[in-house]
């Protein structure tokens, strides 16, 4: 189990906090008296209602900006704890793919975790500790049509993390990542397909249940909570040994 009090005072960067799995970490960190949390969201708005208690820095911009980062590092004293979650999806046949499209996912997905990871494994590097968790997805672990773009900006992530971990242990910095499957997260709703689905089974939540029960053993998608809380262990001293490691949470999905 963690404890409570080990994220007490401490600071965490959470990137794509605006929303989803983000948001539910900064509010699992909030809720374990985490003494201030530095948010980045293009959603800016996402960031002001997430109703938060500790002292927020808050910033609207794309993580894939260098100038973001370079601006972070310069003015960051201390950081404890990184969640690096900020991420777009993306579909199409590799035949049917623009350049453009390719170019876009991986811009965001990889160059921006790469950048935020550099800063926060520079901050962790002058302090000799900290813990830092990676969002990666199933689609990095199992091939999906129509996911090219998407799975290999996932699939470099969980490789990433993996590198990350060996270079920095010899400073006292874990890295690992998560590659979760379906989640309940406002992604679906912006998804040009999935609105017909709702219609066609008299709600979101249904329409959501009958997609999970055809793509997951377990029957359901995850709740974004449940995540932030597997998160928060890899974060804590109770994963003090685990660096390195990818955890699948996709309810079989990958089996």
């Amino acid at each position: 189990m963690t404890s409570e009090s080990e994220f007490s005072g401490k600071i965490a960067l959470v990137t794509g906090a605006g929303s989803g799995i983000g948001a539910a970490c900064a509010r699992w960190l909030d809720a374990r008296g985490i003494g201030e949390l530095i948010l980045i969201d293009m959603d800016r708005n996402g960031l002001n209602g997430l109703g938060l208690t500790c002292k927020i820095n808050a910033l609207g911009g794309d993580i894939s900006e260098p100038s973001l980062w370079k601006l972070l590092e310069r003015d960051l004293p201390r950081l404890d704890y990184a969640v690096l979650n900020a991420g777009i999806a993306s579909n199409g046949d590799i035949v049917d793919l623009d350049i453009a499209s390719w170019r876009k996912t991986m811009s965001v997905n990889l160059d921006g975790t790469f950048l935020s990871l550099r800063t926060a494994l520079r901050v962790m590097k002058r302090q000799n500790s900290g813990s830092v968790v990676i969002t990666a997805s199933v689609s990095g672990l199992k091939a999906a049509v129509g996911t090219s773009a998407y799975s290999a900006s996932k699939a470099a992530t969980i490789q990433l993390a993996k590198v990350a971990a060996a270079e920095a242990a010899q400073y006292g910095v874990r890295v690992n990542a998560i590659a979760p499957g379906g989640v309940d997260t406002g992604i679906w709703d912006r998804a040009e397909w999935f609105a017909p689905l709702v219609q066609q089974h008299g709600g979101r939540d249904e329409a959501l249940a009958a997609m999970a029960k055809d793509a997951t053993p377990i029957g359901r998608f995850a709740r974004a909570d449940e995540v932030a809380a597997q998160i928060g262990f890899l974060l804590s001293d109770a994963a003090a040994t685990i660096t390195g490691t990818c955890l699948v949470s996709d309810g079989g999905v990958s089996l």
